[in-house]
């Protein structure tokens, strides 16, 4: 029951926090503002400051991060000094870039339609992959613009103890599905007998819901994920970040809620009534 108690405190002081945050917002000036050098219309791609491309597109941050150049404090170096900086070669870079903007060219199947197995093999490479990814740059990020920035804008401190909380729990979750509950069901699909699976599944429905909360709660101390006009490149690609992690994690969670388990109950089903 302490628990219990402790938790619902928690939880009412950070509703409480998030309101303090917009209420603190409303009164912050432009103490954030790292303004990024505007090239003339025109201007070749490759002398476009690295500023600007990701304020153009702030998916091109993760290009740049892959290849370890600054886009923020060195936003105002262009595409082509920023890869001479770092020595990296500017034609792989481009390419890299053209890739992100294109996105996937493949039509791909959809997962839903997949037998139990394969949409295993699917959650793992995609969604998990996916977060296996993303996490460490979204921790780096948020680090970052908390750092620099939560003096003056609390709610991004916040920010950050809440993602950190999130990869922490759900680092935790993909090991026990990849560990214990896919193999079951892996069995399962094989013709095997595998544990009771209500339980584990019963217990990944409850943490899915606990990570939706955490999302709610990103969604809202980031304004739906809107940054201030006068936000630097890593503050707008942070919150660009959080917004692919929530798409992604919505439809992950989708998969396996409404899709896997499902067909791993009405498998071990089978099995018992054999």
């Amino acid at each position: 029951m302490q628990g219990q108690r402790e938790v619902r405190k928690l939880k009412k002081k950070k509703r409480s926090f998030i309101l303090e945050s917009l209420a603190i917002r409303v009164q912050t000036g432009s103490a954030m503002n790292h303004p990024n050098v505007i090239t003339p219309l025109g201007t070749p791609f490759i002398e476009r400051t690295v500023g600007e491309l990701v304020a153009e597109r702030p998916g091109r941050s993760r290009v740049f991060q892959s290849f370890g150049i600054d886009f923020c404090c060195q936003g105002a170096k262009t595409l082509s000094e920023a890869c001479q900086k770092r020595g990296v070669a500017l034609d792989t870079v481009v390419e890299q870039l053209e890739a992100e903007a294109n996105g996937p060219n493949e039509v791909i199947k959809n997962p839903a339609t997949l037998p139990p197995a394969e949409l295993i093999d699917y959650i793992v490479e995609a969604h998990h992959g996916f977060l296996h990814r993303e996490f460490p740059r979204l921790h780096v990020m948020a680090e970052r613009v908390a750092s620099v920035h939560g003096g003056h804008t609390p709610s991004l401190i916040q920010v950050k103890e809440v993602l950190n909380s999130l990869i922490a729990e759900l680092d935790e979750h993909m090991e026990k599905e990849e560990q214990v509950l896919f193999p079951a069901i892996r069995t399962l699909v094989s013709g095997g007998s595998a544990m009771p699976l209500d339980g584990p599944i019963a217990c990944m429905m409850r943490e899915h819901e606990d990570a939706g909360g955490d999302l709610a709660q990103l969604r809202a101390l980031t304004y739906e994920y809107d940054p201030p006009a006068e936000a630097c490149n890593t503050y707008r690609a942070l919150f660009a970040g959080l917004a692919d992690l929530e798409e992604d994690l919505h439809r992950h969670i989708h998969l396996e809620n409404q899709v896997l388990f499902p067909a791993a109950l009405t498998l071990a089903a089978n099995v018992v009534r054999s």
